[in-house]
């Protein structure tokens, strides 16, 4: 009985749920024809509103207008190609649901393929689409408050959430990709990428040959690969929040031959490397700053390879990662600094003190780890981390000093507390009375529960919990 009523009330909450504003009220599907003749008698600059309903075929828009939405507008392209094209500069497309592209990988089908810029592609909904927003040479275009999720395709046949090629100047902001392989940019300068969400995706922010841009305030949660940067420079990466990233790469920001990255005030938790860097810098007289910065509970907080140089790294906390810093391959990072104006990072398995009370800890943070130097040039011994193979190893390093590595890396001004740090916080939040209410209603249920066997008369213990059994079955 109990079962059949529980049934019942979840089947009413999704009629109820489907009959919310958000239903299609129009009668029959219509042709895209009839948008298409609105554009047609619109003139240049002109705002079209398209009518409620449902709109089927694919939607070509040649003229600089503005067409929005009027009500729930839902544009189906049926699987076929390209839903809605821009071929022209000053379009602005606004409120729509645009969905089933084509899935054909030689023709790359999107929901919205600009071919001209600028234009402005905000507040719409792009499902079951093989790629989401794609601009080609569409320079200052802005793609802001889009919801974007893909088709039901394995990582590698996945297609862009957004992909901007040849397109200067764009603002991308307050979007949320879910379920497509990547939001890249390919000779792509001068953007402002913020506030977007990525996530069960390949690689949320992924750059290629595209320079002068600041990404801030990103959540990338759950994908292979958090952020990656590629023969990229002049970036500054800032208040983002990437977590959660372990895929085979699992990087939460990576760096290839870059020049002049500034990574700060970024929240990288959980994710299998917290910052990768690739020989970045790559150029002699460039230098990258890795500051203030939260590494926590990844299983490598910094990996880099050992030619890796001309890195500042300071006033970072690296609290509880399996490994904090190792290096690619073995080696050391003797040509990086992990300290700028006498203040260094904050270590959790930091072993000094800081008797003087000046927040600098009083001994340099040099880590001789010989399992660990293992670790970097054999990767499979990961499986005996934490085991007695590994406390073996390193008893031994310390009984013969002569087998005692060289540290990877010093910090000569450790940090004896957490720096003050201005992450992004999660937009998980929840409202707490909800959980609040259940708690008390399980409470209150046992209450009954107990009450039930313990002062029902005229029966023993046993009856009154076989009756229960029977009533919830």
């Amino acid at each position: 009985m109990l079962k059949s009523r529980t049934l019942i009330l979840l089947i009413s909450i999704g009629v109820i749920g489907l009959a919310t504003p958000f239903s299609i009220a129009s009668d029959q599907p219509q042709s895209v024809d009839v948008i298409a003749e609105l554009i047609d008698q619109a003139d240049d600059g002109a705002t079209v509103t398209v009518p409620e309903g449902i709109y089927q075929g694919n939607l070509i828009v040649s003229k600089p207008i503005t067409l929005l939405a009027n009500g729930q507008v839902i544009i189906d392209a049926l699987g076929s190609g390209t839903v809605i094209e821009l071929r022209t500069e000053g379009i602005t497309l606004r409120g729509f649901t645009v969905r089933g592209s084509g899935s054909t990988v030689d023709h790359e089908p999107a929901g919205v393929r600009a071919f001209d810029g600028p234009v402005i592609i905000e507040d719409n909904r792009f499902e079951d689409v093989y790629f989401g927003i794609d601009l080609r040479q569409s320079p200052e275009t802005i793609i802001r408050n889009n919801f974007i999720i893909g088709k039901e395709l394995e990582l590698g046949r996945r297609g862009d959430g957004i992909r901007l090629w040849w397109s200067h100047g764009c603002v991308i902001q307050d979007n949320t990709a879910i379920d497509l392989r990547d939001m890249v940019f390919w000779y792509s300068e001068d953007l402002i990428i913020e506030r977007n969400k990525v996530s069960q995706s390949r690689y949320g922010l992924h750059f290629m040959y595209s320079h002068n841009t600041v990404m801030s305030e990103n959540e990338l949660t759950d994908n292979s690969v958090g952020i990656y940067l590629m023969y990229s420079n002049n970036i500054t990466l800032k208040h983002n929040r990437v977590v959660n990233n372990r895929g085979s790469s699992g990087y939460g920001i990576g760096l290839k031959d870059c020049d002049d990255i500034i990574i700060q005030d970024n929240a990288l938790l959980a994710n299998r490397v917290g910052v990768y860097i690739d020989n970045s810098p790559s150029s002699v007289d460039a230098v990258g700053l890795i500051t203030r910065n939260r590494l926590s509970f990844n299983e490598i907080g910094l990996l880099a390879t050992p030619i890796t140089h001309d890195n500042v790294i300071t006033e970072n906390a690296f609290i509880e990662n399996e490994e904090q810093v190792t290096v690619h391959g073995g080696g050391q990072l003797t040509l990086n600094s992990f300290e700028k104006d006498g203040r260094g990072n904050f270590w959790s398995d930091y072993a000094g003190f800081d008797l003087e009370n000046d927040g600098i800890g009083d001994l340099p943070h040099a880590p001789r780890s010989l399992f660990r130097n293992l670790l970097a040039r054999e990767p499979n011994l990961r499986i005996f981390v934490h085991s007695p193979a590994q406390q073996a190893i390193e008893l031994t390093a310390r009984a013969f000093p002569d087998l005692s590595p060289q540290p990877m890396f010093t910090d000569p001004h450790p940090l004896s507390s957490v720096p003050a740090l201005q992450l992004m916080s999660s937009s998980d939040s929840t409202n707490p009375w909800p959980m609040a209410a259940l708690s008390g209603g399980l409470l209150l249920a046992s209450l009954s529960v107990g009450w039930f066997i313990i002062y029902t008369p005229g029966r023993s213990q046993t009856q009154r919990l076989h009756h229960l059994r029977s009533v919830d079955a």
